[in-house]
């Protein structure tokens, strides 16, 4: 006897089934927050926040008198950073399901539609903007810089591209801490600048980490990426000119002290020296990428952490 069920409803298909069975269950929270890629509004956050400190220090500044700057300069940089992010994903949603990594965002999934996420989008970016605005203008414009040069630059003209799409998006990344700066000091002084020089040469060798743990992906996607159109040989060697790079860099913070230079030189040399250890690892090229990963993220944290500390002391 036949089952009416049958009649009136679609059968699912093995491939559907599987498909379904694949998105993971998320609340729209944490929907959100893969969306707008909290884990680098978050490290951004670290940077801005440093950058407005040492503005703050070396204006003679006091901090409780200036907290109303520091709730529109985080608030702000942290939404046109989301909007930023949010704003890639839209852009990317018809390869992110190449990666592993990204295959389950909701821009993928289905659980956000494209039009709603282009609103956000664009709705996070204004708002922001007009929350630095309410500095001055210059900590405005430097964060519609970052805007465009993520979303621009990097998203739009370079992903997809070229092999130099690491350097490019760097700029972006680099931006944050001039925006904590130019809220209290327009005229970004030279330490200003080294802050953001930190940032910019920090990243290739950081995300040539990630996408070396993630060529494969990469290489699916057809994003030119340093490990898939050069090879690993070429991507170790480029990392280690880029941390090599960052060895004068204490030379210029001597205004922060001496503990702060010779901080910031061991950490250098550390990694340096990780990275010229890549050389003999051929047999164990992903898990020194790994370490070379999670080496830049405790150098990054460390180091700007720092910097707020040896002003309190």
């Amino acid at each position: 006897m036949s089952n009416p069920r049958a009649l009136t409803e679609p059968a699912i298909t093995d491939s559907e089934a599987t498909l379904h069975a694949a998105i993971p269950k998320t609340t729209a929270w944490k929907d959100f927050m893969a969306l707008v890629k909290i884990g680098i509004v978050n490290s951004n956050l670290i940077t801005t926040f440093t950058g407005l400190w040492l503005a703050l220090h070396f204006s003679g500044e006091h901090f409780l008198t200036n907290l109303d700057t520091m709730f529109f300069v985080l608030a702000g940089s942290s939404l046109i950073v989301a909007g930023s992010c949010s704003l890639n994903n839209y852009i990317d949603r018809d390869i992110d399901h190449l990666m592993e990594r990204t295959k389950t965002r909701p821009t993928v999934t289905g659980k956000m539609s494209p039009a709603r996420v282009l609103a956000l989008s664009l709705a996070l970016i204004a708002i922001g903007t007009v929350l630095l605005a309410f500095t001055n203008i210059t900590t405005a414009v430097i964060g519609l810089i970052g805007v465009f040069s993520y979303v621009v630059l990097y998203t739009l003209i370079s992903k997809r591209r070229f092999v130099s799409n690491t350097i490019v998006g760097s700029i972006s990344g680099a931006i944050p801490p001039l925006i904590g700066w130019a809220a209290v000091d327009p005229d970004l002084s030279v330490m200003a600048w080294m802050l953001f020089l930190i940032m910019f040469i920090w990243q290739p060798p950081h995300f040539y980490a990630i996408a070396m743990k993630r060529c494969e992906e990469y290489r699916a996607a057809g994003i030119p990426m340093l490990p898939v159109v050069k090879g690993f040989k070429t991507t170790k060697r480029s990392m280690t000119l880029w941390v090599a790079c960052l060895l004068p860099i204490p030379l210029f913070l001597t205004q922060l002290g001496m503990p702060l230079v010779i901080l910031a030189t061991t950490l250098n040399v550390g990694w340096l020296i990780l990275a010229i250890s890549g050389y003999k690892m051929k047999k164990n090229e992903l898990k020194w990428a790994r370490f070379m990963f999670v080496y830049s993220l405790n150098y990054m944290t460390i180091l700007y952490v720092a910097m707020v500390i040896v002003t309190l002391i």
